[in-house]
């Protein structure tokens, strides 16, 4: 028993001894390296003519990129307003999809002047936070309320329905389009209900329950091993003839 015991506790010390080194390896290169994805205001490039989507996320087709562009530069030549796309990965620590729109916002276009006629729909692939900023000419189409329609309804029921970005932002587009061409607001697509199906599967109360019922028949099982040969050994001993008479 004690030959088990000691086994035991060594091979807990070995892993100990594996295991520490190995987390502590983890967390230095999460240190370095999460900032090196971290996507700042200052990181995105100077717009140009032809900037209508920036997918630092990646989460666009090429073709769906074209149709999105090509809608977004037909608005701009027929009505003024101008509409931009960015989406991102991971932002810089303390950054949100707020801030960093805000940012952005500012260094594309400085003055109240040249803000008048943009918007820019931040998307954070992350956590699939969006949010839209854009200047006052804009708003006088586009209002607040709407815009928090169009990230939390247009873009989210895509989202909520397997993050489908690409099907998303043609939902984004054609509702931007409409709007800022000063037609009726379509409103959002009608999000598919998803029936609850009971599971099969243990959830995590039930797993927590099981762990510990086999905890307790590991331990129950070591102090049978400890306690039953100590009780044999102890009825063995006053169970022997006395050696006196």
């Amino acid at each position: 028993m004690k030959q088990l015991l000691k086994q035991l506790f060594s091979g807990h010390s070995y892993l100990t001894r594996l295991i520490v080194p190995v987390l502590v390896m983890m967390m230095a290169i999460s240190v370095f390296v999460t900032p090196a994805f971290a996507t700042g205001v200052y990181q995105i490039p100077n717009l140009t003519a032809d900037t209508w989507i920036i997918d630092e996320g990646d989460v666009l087709s090429r073709f769906n990129e074209g149709q999105i562009s090509g809608a977004f530069k037909d608005l701009a030549k027929e009505t003024g307003n101008e509409v931009r796309i960015v989406t991102i990965h991971r932002f810089d620590y303390g950054e949100t999809p707020e801030s960093f729109a805000k940012g952005l916002f500012t260094k594309w276009f400085p003055t109240p002047e040249a803000q008048a006629n943009q918007a820019i729909l931040i998307v954070d692939t992350l956590t699939n936070g969006a949010t839209i900023v854009s200047g006052d000419q804009v708003k006088t189409l586009l209002t607040d309320e709407i815009g928090n329609s169009v990230t939390e309804e247009t873009l989210g029921a895509a989202l909520r329905d397997g993050n489908k970005y690409n099907q998303g932002f043609l939902d984004v587009r054609d509702r931007l389009v409409a709007v800022l061409s000063g037609k009726p607001d379509p409103g959002p697509p009608a999000e598919k209900q998803t029936v609850q199906v009971e599971s099969t599967f243990s959830n995590a109360e039930e797993t927590d329950k099981n762990k510990g019922n086999a905890t307790a028949w590991v331990v129950g099982l070591l102090i049978a091993a400890t306690v039953i040969p100590m009780a044999t050994y102890y009825l063995y001993q006053i169970n022997q003839p006395s050696n006196q008479g």
